[in-house]
C-alpha cells in the first residue's frame, strides 16, 4: 500500500489537527490515518487533488461493504477534505460525492434490575465468609465503581491508587480524547474502595495494582464473567461494558436528566448518549404521570362530577 506523493504530509498535518484540536484518541486517529491512506493508494493521482467524480468512483469500490464501514470511511474523508479548505490547501470540497448511508446503532446489551441484585447478592455471599478474601474486597470495588460511576474498563483499571477520597462523592477522571469529567462515587462504592485500599502498599501507584501496572482489561473481563456465574446470569449476558450501559439505563429509568447522563459517561456528542433512551414505555407513561406539573390537576379533574 503506497501512499500518494503530496498525501502524506497532508494526512500527518490533518492528524495532529485532530489530536490537538479536538483531542481525538490514539485509536481514532489510528483508523483515520488506514482509511486515507487506503483512500490515497487506490486513487489516480492520490487522495488530496482528488475531484467528485474520483471520489464517486472510488465509493463504488465499497459497494461489498457493511453500511457502518461506509459511513466511517466517508467521514473521515469528508474530515479531511473540511480542513484541507480550512487550510487554504483547496478551493473547493469534492466530499459531497461520497455516499451517506443510512446507519442503525444497535442497541447496548444491558441487565434487568434482577440481575444487578442477584450480582450484588453473589458478591455479598463471597463478602460474608471468615475471614474475607482481600481478592474478593477487591472485586467488590471493581463492580461498584463498574455500575455504580459507569466507568469505562480502561479507566477503572487504571485508576491511580488515591483517585478516591474517603470523604469526597466524586472523582474527576481524565477519559477518552484527554477530556475530564465529573464522576460520582456512591458511598458505598467509597467504602468497598477503602476495604481493599487497606490492601494495597502505599507505594503502589494503581488502585487495583498487578506485576508492575495494573490489572488489565482481559483480566477485569474475567473476574466479572466468574462473579456473574455465581449469580446465574449466563457469561454472554455480561461485560465490563455490560455493566456501565445497565448504569446508564437504570438511571434514565429513574428520570435522570439526558445531559447529566452525558456528562457523567464522557461522551463527547448527546446523540451518543441518546442510545440510552431505550427505556420501556411504561416507566415514561409513569413518569408523565407522576411528575408532570398537571398530573394533580388532571387527577382532580377527573374526580369531580359533571
Amino acid at each position: 500500500m503506497t501512499t500518494a506523493v503530496g498525501d502524506r504530509d497532508a494526512i500527518d498535518r490533518f492528524l495532529e489537527m485532530m489530536a490537538a484540536q479536538a483531542g481525538a484518541a490514539a485509536n481514532t486517529l489510528a483508523a483515520y490515518r488506514r482509511d486515507l491512506t487506503l483512500a490515497s493508494a487506490d486513487l489516480d493521482g492520490g487522495l488530496s487533488r482528488a475531484d467528485a467524480a474520483a471520489l464517486g468512483r472510488l465509493a463504488d469500490g465499497w459497494r461489498d461493504l457493511s453500511g457502518a464501514t461506509v459511513a466511517r470511511k466517508a467521514a473521515a474523508l469528508r474530515r479531511f477534505f473540511g480542513f484541507l479548505a480550512e487550510e487554504g490547501d483547496r478551493a473547493d470540497d469534492p466530499s459531497p460525492a461520497l455516499p451517506r448511508p443510512a446507519t442503525r446503532r444497535p442497541l447496548p446489551r444491558t441487565l434487568g434490575h434482577g440481575d444487578v441484585d442477584r450480582l450484588f447478592a453473589a458478591l455479598g455471599a463471597r463478602l460474608a465468609r471468615d475471614p474475607v478474601i482481600p481478592t474478593d474486597l477487591r472485586l467488590a470495588a471493581l463492580v461498584e465503581l463498574l455500575y455504580g460511576s459507569g466507568l469505562r474498563a480502561s479507566e477503572l483499571v487504571s485508576l491511580p491508587r488515591n483517585a478516591i477520597h474517603p470523604d469526597r462523592p466524586f472523582l474527576i477522571l481524565k477519559g477518552k480524547g484527554g477530556r475530564e469529567r465529573l464522576v460520582p462515587v456512591s458511598d458505598r462504592a467509597r467504602a468497598a474502595i477503602a476495604a481493599w485500599r487497606a490492601h494495597v502498599a502505599t507505594d503502589r501507584a494503581f488502585l487495583f495494582p498487578s506485576g508492575a501496572t495494573h490489572i488489565s482489561r482481559v483480566r477485569l473481563f474475567q473476574l466479572v464473567r466468574t462473579i456473574a456465574g455465581e449469580a446465574g446470569i449466563a457469561p454472554d449476558r455480561i461485560s465490563p461494558h455490560v455493566l456501565r450501559h445497565a448504569f446508564a439505563t437504570h438511571l434514565l429509568e429513574g428520570g435522570a436528566d439526558l445531559r447529566a447522563l452525558q456528562t457523567m459517561l464522557g461522551h463527547a456528542d448527546i446523540a451518543t448518549t441518546e442510545i440510552y433512551t431505550h427505556v420501556d414505555t411504561r416507566r415514561l407513561v409513569e413518569l408523565v404521570n407522576e411528575r408532570h406539573p398537571l398530573a394533580e390537576a388532571l387527577v382532580d379533574a377527573s374526580a369531580t362530577p359533571p
